[in-house]
């Protein structure tokens, strides 16, 4: 199930052909939303309190049958329905009414949740409420429903202490603690029938919607109400197979008609465990996901995981820095709007100045929402942009599983700014649209403990020691990763990455799916090493025998002792000549000779990148090859690094020439058709080799014949 976001632009009146433009169209849906509001406001007041939620929650009614599911008849049974009247002389067909009663019903369900928490959370009321004790922390589990997070234990213990702090005392429950919720300005079609709203589908990009509006504010009679067709575009990810299905409609404040229209399609089932080839993603910062590939060796007590040492990094720098500039704006237009505001009260109600300060108040309250809705759209764009990049790498990966990093007990304390931004960042929809897009390919998404992933070292669990750079192992930092005991040394998020897909696929028998929601999560942590492995390059003869000749003991001079060839022949046509100068009995082999002739064989054990500082000859530590983010790639095509190079910074166009070079505008246009932003660099898609992957029967095929 999914939501296309859609525009309804015009409509037609159906019977006199009238042509509806959008101004009328969202002045007559806004007074259908009106109409519902009312109903919906008058029922959520009437019935704000501890028995009807008591009642509510039980599911029965006064005859001990159960509640059917739909809202609007769950309140007809109870005999809530009679708590809302139109105003007088409005006429309201009983189809609106079923909308209102509809909306209602589930504000009413929404708040029974909450209402748990508040009563577990007042039950085991903490002496200290900004640190509890491990007794405390026992009774509060106990009293809380299942899958409570400690983000919403944070939010709902923060809520009574402010009430605490204001009143004195605890409240009784959450009817006290809140007042009814606001109603949005929305109009739930789905309760409706025929009679007042039809959706049907014209061809594989349009869908026409029919429903039923006021002509006016206040209706009198059924004369006042007209059908109205409306013409919907579909966008590209509504599928041509997928089931569309009726969409409330709401009107926003710029004048648009918003309709979130709903469809369905059949999905692949994802198993939760059994799972041999896993893909692992660490959130962080800046670089928003780092990831790695890990598959499952063995089966019991001989299970082992192995990487491939190649990292998946989604680095949006560029974007972080174009919404922490937004936001600082965003606290600036807020911060003189309330200026304004608090110097326009300061004058009586006559005074002229106080006018024109409201007139300034209200245009930076204007420009305020156009920077925040500029910021939840590149929020939104940014984490699906995210998302399809990490469900591209897991395909082409093969892995069937997904391991994410469970983020809910993070919070900033004291000078952790790091938690405190990465907090911020938008790495909740980002899981949403993950697990959205990974129903879709059938893929499995499953959240492991984050707690130590990035303290202790994945080859050998022995503590990780935090630096700026590989360079600088003798002062703090946080981006990179120096195991004392191993030697390992690499990004900080990658080693917590290797350490997220061991815990998932070693403890994948303990993954618990949450009936309500379907998400899945591990709880409990099982810890294992990972190596990294790499499938040997195969040797061909040219290179084989060019490390024979090498390694041979050199051929003694003078006359051969046997026959051998003298002179070019058809199979063999190179000459005595052309071989290369014979090397002294004593004399040994240089390392660039023996570079420049024959590749240095790489064993079967060894990471695709290295992972430990390289030495020059001078004593001075270099970076790692492929870990050389900061340098920009200066050409198109192959860049350097691991993929990932630093956002380039091309020098302005000469004075005249307002055109891109055709290198910039073709990186450019590269990197917007990999994540659909111009300035954002991500590691390509490349499949595994066929060695890594997974196999029937858990066996790996055999190494090919060497020639």
């Amino acid at each position: 199930m999914a939501t296309a976001p859609c525009t309804a632009f015009r409509g037609m009146v159906e019977g006199s052909d009238e042509q509806v433009g959008a101004r009328l169209l969202h002045q007559r849906v806004s007074f259908l939303t009106g109409l519902c509001g009312d109903l919906t406001r008058q029922l959520v007041a009437a019935r704000w309190d501890v028995d009807c939620l008591d009642v509510l929650a039980a599911g029965v009614d006064g005859q001990g049958e159960r509640l059917p599911s739909k809202g609007w008849m769950a309140l007809r049974r109870l005999g809530w329905a009679q708590s809302a009247a139109a105003a007088g002389g409005v006429y309201v067909s009983d189809r609106v009414r079923r909308a209102a009663e509809e909306y209602a019903a589930r504000m009413l369900r929404l708040a029974l949740h909450r209402r748990t928490l508040i009563a577990a959370i007042l039950a085991a009321w903490p002496a200290d409420p900004r640190r509890r004790t491990a007794a405390e922390w026992t009774a509060l589990r106990a009293a809380l429903p299942a899958g409570a997070g400690n983000a919403e234990i944070r939010n709902r213990t923060r809520q009574v202490s402010g009430y605490v702090r204001e009143h004195g005392r605890l409240p009784v429950g959450l009817c006290e603690l809140e007042d009814p919720p606001e109603v949005a300005g929305l109009v739930v079609l789905a309760a409706m029938d025929r009679q007042q709203v039809t959706l049907v589908r014209v061809d594989e990009v349009t869908a026409r919607l029919r429903v039923k509006l006021p002509l006016c504010a206040a209706p009198a009679s059924g004369r006042d109400w007209a059908w109205h067709v409306i013409d919907i575009r579909l966008p590209g990810t509504v599928p041509p197979d997928a089931v569309l299905h009726t969409p409330p409609l709401r009107p926003t404040r710029g004048g648009r008609i918003a309709v979130d229209l709903p469809h369905s399609r059949p999905a692949p089932t994802a198993s939760a465990s059994g799972h041999r080839v896993a893909v692992g993603f660490d959130w962080g910062v800046n670089t928003l996901l780092t990831g790695t590939v890990g598959r499952l060796s063995g089966q019991g007590e001989t299970a082992r995981v192995v990487t491939y040492g190649r990292p998946l990094i989604f680095d949006a720098t560029a974007v972080s820095a174009k919404l922490h500039r937004l936001r600082g704006h965003r606290e600036h237009l807020a911060a003189k709007r309330d200026h304004y505001q608090h110097l326009a009260d300061g004058y009586g109600s006559p005074h002229l100045a106080r006018a024109e300060l409201l007139d300034r108040a209200a245009v930076l309250q204007v420009e305020h929402q156009r920077v925040c809705a500029r910021i939840r759209h590149l929020n939104q764009a940014l984490a699906w942009s995210a998302a399809r990049w990490a469900i591209d790498q897991s395909t082409a990966l093969g892995a069937t599983v997904i391991y994410l990093e469970d983020l809910t007990t993070l919070e900033a304390r004291g000078r952790r700014r790091g938690n405190a931004r990465l907090s911020g960042q938008v790495r909740g929809t980002v899981a949403d649209a993950i697990r959205h897009l990974a129903t879709k390919a059938g893929i499995a998404v499953v959240t492991v403990p984050a707690r130590g992933t990035s303290a202790q070292c994945p080859g050998c669990l022995h503590p990780l020691g935090h630096h700026p750079a590989p360079d600088r192992l003798e002062e703090r930092g946080r981006s990179w990763a120096h195991c004392a005991r191993c030697g390992l040394s690499m990004d900080r998020d990658h080693a917590a990455a290797r350490r997220i897909v061991a815990r998932g696929l070693l403890a994948q028998s303990h993954t618990v799916t949450e009936r309500a929601t379907g998400t899945r999560t591990i709880r409990t942590t099982v810890e294992g090493t990972v190596r990294p492995v790499r499938r040997p390059k195969k040797t061909t003869r040219r290179l084989r025998r060019a490390r024979q000749a090498h390694t041979a003991p050199p051929r003694p001079r003078g006359p051969k002792t046997t026959p051998g060839k003298s002179r070019p022949t058809p199979s063999r046509p190179i000459g005595p000549h052309r071989r290369r100068a014979p090397r002294a009995a004593g004399q040994p082999v240089t390392a660039p000779a023996l570079a420049a002739s024959v590749a240095v064989k790489t064993s079967r054990r060894m990471p695709e990148v290295r992972t430990v500082p390289a030495t020059t000859p001078t004593g001075v530590v270099q970076r790692p090859a492929g870990h050389d983010t900061q340098t920009p790639a200066a050409l198109p095509g192959p860049e350097s690094g691991h993929g990932v190079p630093a956002p380039p910074h091309p020098e302005p166009p000469p004075a005249g020439r307002e055109r891109l070079s055709r290198g910039t505008c073709r990186r450019r246009t590269h990197a917007a058709e990999r994540t659909g932003f111009h300035h954002l660099n991500a590691t390509e898609v490349h499949t595994l080799t066929p060695r890594f992957g997974p196999h029937p029967g858990d066996r790996r095929p055999h190494r090919a014949r060497k020639a």
